[in-house]
C-alpha cells in the first residue's frame, strides 16, 4: 500500500498557484499540430464518446512508435563500420523497415477507423431516435447510468421480435463442426442459442453482449477485421471472464471453422477468400502480441500460436516472413522483460531497518536537484515501461471472488514493484531528513529535496513529486518544528497544493491535463514526459472496476465499462512509451535503487534524537520505543 500522506498546507488560491508553478503552456491553436488537435480525445469526448477517444489514444501511441522507429532507422544509417559489419547493419535496417511498415499499416487502419467512427457518430447525432434502425441490433433505453454508478436493472428487456446481430455470417459456421483446429466435438461455448449471439448497441456504440457474441466480434473473416479500438478493449478486459489461452483458442477455432478450414480437404474454399482470411488471422496475432506480449509467456498460449501459425503458413507460404517477424519481435520483448526481472531478483531491495550505521548525505551523492530529478525520471520510466496494460485488470481478478479457472494467472509483479519503488523513495527522503543531528544540515537537506520535487514537477514526473512530498510529510519529519521553522516553505506549499488530495485531487488532475496537452503538442522529447501519480491511477481503475457491474442483470457483459477501462489504460500506454531524454548518471541511479532506508521505528527513533519529545503523546511514544521487547518465556 502507498504511504498515507500527512496533512497538507493550504496555498492561497489555485489560480495563483498555477500561475506561479506551471512551467509549461498549452499549445497554440495555430500550431503545426492542427491535425492531431482535431483528434484530441478531450475536445470531442462529448460529441463522439469513449469509443472514439480510445481510438484517438491508440492513434497517438502509433504515432510515437513511428517517430521512434524512424529515428532508429536514421541512426542506423549513420553508424560507422566500427559499430558492426555491413551485413549486420543491413539486417538491422531491414528489421526496422519491416517494423515501420507494420506500424504504418496499423496507423493507417486506425486513422480510417477514426474517420469512419467520427462520421458515423455525427450522422447518428443528426438523426432522431425514430430514424434509428430497429432490425439487426438491440436498442437500449435512452438514458444510461454513469460508469461509476451500479447498473440497477436491465435497461433492455429481450425483444423476441428482433434477431440478434451475429458479427460473422452464420452460413460459414454451418460448413463444419466446431472443435479444435484439428477438428473434434463442439465445445459448450459454441452451442449457445442464437439469441445469445446478439450484441447491444446504443447510438451506434457497442454497450453489451454475451461472451460468445463478443468473441465473434473479435474474430476476423475474409471480409471483416475488428476495429483496433474494440480489439484492444476486448483483449484488455475479457480476461475477467476468460483466460487468454482459452480466448486465443476460441478465436482460432471459430475463425477457421467459419471459413470451412477445419477439414483437410479445402478444395471447395475460394483461394482469394482463403488468402484474405489468413492475412487477417496473422494480423490479429501481430496486434495481440505487440500490445499484450506478456500473455505469451504462458506456454498454453504459445502452443495455440504454434498450431495457428503452422496452419497459416501451410495455407499461404508467403506469410512465413510476416510470422517470423512477429515472433522475433515478441521474443525480443519477452527477453527484455526477463532481463529486467532477473535484475530485480539479483539486486533485491533491502527491507527497512530500525537503525543504520551510516547514511550518505544525498547532496554528496548528487549535488544538483535538477540532475537528481532527471535520474528519478530514468528510474520511473524504466519501471513504468515494463508494466503490462493487462496487469491492471489482472490485479482486479486476483482480488475478486472469481472462479478457480483464472487464478493460475497472477502476473502483476511489475505493477507491484513500481508501487514498492514509490514507498522506497518516500522512506529514503524521510531517512535523509532525520539522519543529521545538526539542525542546519537537516534544513539544507529538506530544502534540497524540495528543489528536487520542483524540478520533477517541471519535468512532468508527478510520481516522484508525490513520493518526495509523502516522505517530507511523514510524522517523523513533519514533527521537527524547530527544523521546519528555518525552512523556506513557500515552494513546498505550492507543490503540496498541486498534489492536495481534497476534491479527489482536483488540482493535480488539472495539472495532469495541462501536462498531457504539452506532451501531445511537443516537438522536444523533454516536453513529452508525463509520469502520473501511480497510486491514484490504480485507485481510479480500481473504483471504476468496483463501481460498475461487469455483467448486466440479463447476464450480458457490460462493454460500456470495458470502453472506460480501455480509455484510461491507453493513456497509461502512451505515457510509458516515452524514451527518457536525459543523460544517465549510473552511480546516482545505483544509489537511489540500492541505498538502505529506516523503518517506521527507525525513523521515529532518529527523529527524537534530532528533536526530543515535546508533549505527552510523544513522550509516551519515545518511552515505548526504548522499552525492550518482552523475551519469550522458556517452556
Amino acid at each position: 500500500m502507498p504511504i498515507k500522506m500527512g496533512s497538507l498546507k493550504e496555498a492561497k488560491t489555485q489560480k495563483e498557484t498555477v500561475q506561479k508553478s506551471q512551467s509549461w503552456s498549452e499549445p497554440s491553436m495555430e500550431s503545426s499540430t492542427t491535425r492531431q488537435q482535431r483528434r484530441d480525445p478531450s475536445r470531442h469526448r462529448e460529441i463522439f464518446g469513449v469509443q472514439l477517444e480510445v481510438t484517438s489514444l491508440l492513434l497517438q501511441g502509433q504515432t510515437r512508435k513511428l517517430l521512434v522507429l524512424q529515428w532508429e532507422l536514421e541512426s542506423s544509417s549513420n553508424l560507422s563500420s566500427a559499430h558492426g559489419s555491413l551485413k549486420a547493419k543491413e539486417q538491422l535496417r531491414s528489421q526496422l523497415i519491416t517494423s515501420i511498415e507494420r506500424v504504418q499499416a496499423q496507423f493507417d487502419q486506425l486513422e480510417r477507423e477514426y474517420t469512419h467512427q467520427a462520421l458515423g457518430r455525427l450522422r447518428n447525432s443528426a438523426k432522431s431516435n425514430r430514424s434509428q434502425p430497429a432490425i439487426g441490433i438491440k436498442q437500449t433505453h435512452k438514458t444510461r447510468p454513469t460508469i461509476f454508478g451500479t447498473v440497477a436493472g436491465d435497461q433492455s428487456p429481450r425483444d423476441n421480435t428482433k434477431r440478434g446481430l451475429p458479427q460473422t455470417p452464420k452460413g460459414g459456421v454451418q460448413r463444419g463442426g466446431y472443435g479444435s483446429l484439428e477438428g473434434g466435438a463442439a465445445p459448450e461455448w459454441a452451442t449457445l442459442p442464437d439469441d445469445d449471439n446478439s450484441l447491444v448497441y446504443e447510438d451506434g456504440v457497442l454497450v453489451s453482449g454475451s461472451l460468445h457474441a463478443l468473441v465473434q466480434h473479435a474474430t476476423p473473416t475474409a471480409t471483416y477485421y475488428p476495429d483496433t479500438a474494440y480489439l484492444f478493449a476486448f483483449l484488455l478486459s475479457s480476461r475477467l471472464f476468460i483466460k487468454p489461452h482459452e480466448l486465443l483458442q476460441r478465436i482460432c477455432e471459430l475463425g477457421f471453422t467459419q471459413q470451412g478450414l477445419q477439414e483437410e480437404d479445402i478444395s471447395g474454399v475460394d483461394k482469394e477468400t482463403l488468402e484474405k482470411f489468413v492475412v487477417h488471422i496473422v494480423q490479429l496475432l501481430g496486434e495481440w502480441s505487440e500490445t499484450f506480449p506478456y500473455d505469451f509467456r504462458d506456454e498454453r498460449v504459445m502452443s495455440s500460436v504454434r498450431t495457428m501459425t503452422h496452419r497459416c503458413i501451410a495455407l499461404q507460404p508467403s506469410l512465413r516472413r510476416d510470422v517470423t517477424q512477429i515472433l522475433h519481435n515478441l521474443l525480443n520483448k519477452l527477453t527484455l522483460l526477463e532481463r529486467y526481472e532477473e535484475g530485480l531478483t539479483k539486486h533485491p531491495v533491502a527491507p527497512p531497518a530500525d537503525s543504520l550505521t551510516e547514511v550518505a548525505d544525498i547532496t554528496d551523492v548528487c549535488g544538483s536537484p535538477l540532475v537528481m530529478a532527471q535520474q528519478l525520471t530514468h528510474i520511473e520510466l524504466e519501471r513504468l515501461g515494463f508494466i503490462g496494460p493487462e496487469e491492471f485488470v489482472q490485479a482486479f481478478a486476483k482480488e475478486s471472488n472469481i472462479d478457480s479457472s483464472y487464478k493460475d494467472l497472477k502476473k502483476t509483479n511489475n505493477l507491484e514493484v513500481y508501487v514498492q519503488w514509490f514507498n522506497k523513495l518516500s522512506y529514503m527522503v524521510a531517512t535523509q531528513a532525520v539522519s543529521h543531528v545538526k539542525k542546519k544540515q537537516r534544513v539544507r537537506v529538506i530544502e534540497w529535496w524540495i528543489e528536487v520535487a520542483r524540478e520533477s514537477f517541471n519535468i512532468g514526473n508527478f510520481n516522484s513529486l508525490m513520493g518526495i512530498i509523502a516522505g517530507l510529510n511523514m510524522s517523523p519529519v513533519s514533527r521537527l518544528k524547530k527544523t521546519w521553522s528555518k525552512v523556506q516553505t513557500a515552494k513546498f506549499s505550492v507543490l503540496e497544493h498541486q498534489m492536495d488530495p481534497t476534491s479527489n485531487f482536483s488540482s493535480y488532475r488539472s495539472t495532469l491535463k495541462a501536462a498531457m496537452w504539452r506532451s501531445a503538442g511537443a516537438v522536444d522529447d523533454r516536453q513529452k514526459i508525463v509520469i502520473p501519480f501511480f497510486s491514484l491511477l490504480v485507485k481510479d481503475l480500481y473504483f471504476l472496476n468496483e463501481g460498475c457491474a461487469s455483467r448486466l442483470p440479463n447476464s450480458y457483459i457490460n462493454f460500456d465499462k470495458f470502453w472506460q477501462l480501455a480509455k484510461q489504460v491507453t493513456e497509461f500506454m502512451a505515457w510509458k512509451q516515452v524514451t527518457c531524454p536525459f543523460e544517465k548518471v549510473s552511480h546516482v541511479i545505483t544509489y537511489l535503487q540500492g541505498t538502505p532506508v529506516l523503518s517506521e521505528t527507525g525513523l521515529a527513533l532518529a527523529s527524537f534524537e534530532c528533536e526530543g519529545p515535546d508533549n505527552s503523546y510523544e513522550k509516551e511514544r519515545y518511552k515505548n520505543l526504548h522499552r525492550p521487547d518482552p523475551q519469550p518465556s522458556s517452556s
